[in-house]
């Protein structure tokens, strides 16, 4: 027989950021019960120690407490003493602002299900209720949860992997709907705004429609977003069937900032394919205790990464030049990062868990973003497609048919290797790229693609012969302190740390660094004065050439017949 599990959730102390959750089991068969709360949730690849916010657990039955201890950093074991029936009492506190933490104030609860519901250890593939008993002057819930008796207060789930993929907003929220490609979809936006709703239902449909286009179908019959408006915001994180997105609430009619909000919105909804359902193999069915190692997430995000931006040129949403503008921004990120000589694109994948998420000084020396370079991996990768098959396929083809056979035939995830040949099927062996920019560190020939469709790479840096001193820096208290030390440059080889406050170049006071190095060339001998732990220091540095890349993609004069071909596909002009 199967437990029956509910859930009962008040704001009593919202003001203090507490929430209260009475579980509710029945239909219990063990003398001892395991109670586990996720350690991390999907598609933010960190172990976050959400029971760190747990507080005031307690257990019983039949009004009579029952005795527990916690075995581990997320586990609580119930002496159950034969009962069927228990109830279990806890708090969480919740008062970071992330798209993936939980967040209570007497405004709104935002509940980020993996952070906030326990489970019963080995039951994973239980049903559970959940009733929520709003805070004075709440009146609105949006979740992709069901209704159950059309009570928006009270939601169901068939399943903790539907729950932990199912985060809820309550509070009072403004919620707008629409319908695109046959599914109704709902917009939640908390905490205003200067959004024009019909402008952004009618672009956000056009990303919808043709994200829906290049897999074929829209797995959905209803959908989510759930926008939190702060003054300063950003990021997102998709689930199955909504996604949480933060945005600036006065940047909605600025042309940058609204571009922006789009290019997210865009790169969440396509995980409603990729990664939510076409998924690598590690992830899904998920270990919510552990970290759920792969080494293809720059698939996974960098791939959505790239669409995200030609969707919005396919929609024509953006043009031909602005989306040029954004792919050579993606690439002078890439290149201006000397950890792309030292990690692969699989190596940043499998270190998600310890780099991406904490990114200390040294990163940018160390490491590569699967975002970034996924990103541009897949736009070779789709030029060579392209290309090679005079425009009849591109890498739509590819995701449409990896969709089809290892989500809907095989209801699995894929490995490396099926990925690998579900490219190759459309674009010919592809053992070069793979060996040089997926499992190497060879530099992307970018000229080469680019070229396919009448393009090339320009950088605007290329004939300066600026000195650089190879850091990083922020200012501190009006102080220059140094943030970043790059591999190889005049600080890295002379000694210069970060954290160092920069004080006296030449004997002259800094005020920004490109000031101060007005009238030296590389080569030059400095002489650099700063503080370290409160202590004065000098060091002499020879000043380098400043290597740093800026490009932009030109046209080639007078592309052929076959380059346009390949360019009006590759950018659905």
């Amino acid at each position: 027989m199967q437990a029956n599990i509910n859930y009962t959730i008040t704001f009593p102390e919202a003001q203090a950021h507490y929430a209260d959750i009475e579980m509710s089991i029945s239909n219990l068969q063990h003398a001892h019960l395991l109670l586990k709360m996720p350690v991390w949730t999907p598609g933010s690849y960190l172990v976050r120690e959400y029971a760190k916010n747990v507080e005031g657990f307690s257990a019983a039955a039949d009004n009579k407490s029952l005795s527990f201890k916690k075995i581990r950093k997320n586990c609580w074991q119930i002496d159950t003493e034969g009962s069927s029936e228990i109830k279990v009492k806890y708090k969480i506190y919740g008062n970071e602002i992330s798209v993936r933490t939980n967040l209570i104030n007497t405004n709104h609860a935002f509940i980020s299900s993996a952070g906030f519901f326990m489970y019963p250890d080995g039951m994973l593939n239980a049903p559970s209720s959940i009733h929520i008993i709003p805070y004075t002057g709440w009146a609105t819930v949006s979740t992709s949860l069901d209704t159950v008796d059309n009570n928006p207060f009270t939601l169901y789930s068939p399943d903790y992997d539907t729950l932990f993929d199912s985060p809820i907003e309550v509070g009072t929220q403004e919620v707008f709907s629409f319908t695109a490609a046959g599914v109704k979809h709902e917009i939640a936006m908390q905490g205003g705004g200067n959004y024009d709703k019909e402008r952004l239902v009618t672009d956000i449909t056009k990303i919808i429609e043709h994200e829906t286009a290049v897999f074929g179908e829209n797995p959905n019959k209803r959908y989510v977003f759930i926008v939190h408006n702060y003054a300063k915001g950003g990021g997102g994180l998709e689930h199955l069937s909504s996604t949480v997105l933060g945005a600036t609430r006065d940047a909605y009619t600025d042309e940058k900032g609204y571009q922006s909000f789009l290019t997210l919105v865009s790169h969440e909804y396509f995980h409603l394919w990729n990664v939510k359902r076409l998924r690598p193999i590690a992830l899904g069915p998920f270990d919510y205790e552990n970290e759920n190692y792969t080494t293809e997430l720059w698939i996974a995000e960098g791939f959505t990464s790239y669409y995200e931006d030609l969707i919005l040129r396919h929609a024509d949403i953006i043009d031909t030049d602005n989306y040029l503008t954004v792919l050579a921004n993606d690439i002078n990120l890439v290149e201006n990062q000397p950890g792309r000589k030292v990690l692969t694109v699989t190596g940043a994948s499998f270190d998600a868990w310890i780099k991406a998420y904490r990114p200390d000084e040294n990163y940018i020396n160390t490491a590569i973003s699967y975002y970034n370079k996924g990103c541009l991996i897949a736009m070779l990768l789709n030029l060579e497609i392209i290309n090679n098959s005079e425009a009849k396929y591109s890498l739509d083809d590819v995701m449409r048919y990896m969709y089809n056979e290892y989500y809907k035939k095989q209801n699995r995830g894929y490995t490396d290797t099926e990925f690998k040949q579900g490219l190759e099927n459309f674009a010919g062996n592809l053992d070069d790229i793979y060996n040089k920019y997926v499992y190497g560190l060879d530099e992307l020939d970018y000229n080469h693609y680019l070229s396919y469709a009448g393009y090339k790479l320009t950088d605007l840096l290329a004939e300066t012969n600026e000195p650089s001193l190879g850091i990083v820096t922020k200012t501190v208290n009006d102080k220059i302190v140094v943030s970043n030390v790059l591999r190889d440059g005049a600080a890295w080889l002379g000694g210069l740390n970060t954290d160092d406050e920069l004080t006296t170049i030449d004997e002259a006071p800094i005020t920004d660094i490109a000031t101060a190095l007005i009238g030296k060339q590389p080569g030059d001998e400095v002489t650099i004065s700063f503080n370290r732990d409160g202590l004065p220091y000098t060091l002499q540095l020879t000043l380098q050439r400043n290597t740093q890349v800026k490009y932009k993609i030109d046209t080639l004069d007078n592309p052929n017949a076959s380059q346009l071909l390949v360019r009006n596909k590759w950018l659905g002009l």
